[in-house]
């Protein structure tokens, strides 16, 4: 369920500067994201679970007083949009699975979301409070 995203980047150096590249760089550590080349080539991608790839997104959205990274976070934001199930928390999905379709098995819950037996029994007992 936390599967690591790989969003592609080309030409960013080329897009962006080295500059602007290297700030990117240090809040997407921050974030827990990897802004890295992809190998020698001059492409550039962007590498983690979404969620820290959204809150890289609007870090880069709040310092952006400039245009400088209007496409880095252009090409984010298409990109998580492709990724919106991965967006919402494990918890808050299940719930809505349930809330949608209350006949809904543990089995069928946990083979949608590949959760834990517990993980649908505790959402379970959340959705009907």
């Amino acid at each position: 369920m936390h599967d690591d995203i790989s969003i592609p980047l080309p030409s960013l150096i080329h897009r962006i500067g080295r500059e602007a590249v290297k700030r990117a760089q240090a809040i997407a550590v921050q974030k827990g994201c990897e802004l890295k080349r992809v190998r020698r080539s001059r492409n550039w991608s962007i590498t983690g679970q979404a969620i820290a790839i959204q809150s890289c997104c609007g870090e880069l959205k709040a310092l952006s007083d400039t245009a400088e990274f209007t496409f880095l976070i252009k090409k984010i934001d298409t990109a998580l949009l492709q990724h919106a199930d991965k967006l919402e928390p494990l918890g808050a999905k299940l719930v809505r699975l349930i809330n949608q379709n209350p006949a809904i098995t543990l089995g069928e819950l946990m083979q949608q979301t590949q959760c834990s037996i517990s993980e649908a029994r505790l959402a379970r007992f959340e959705a009907e409070l």
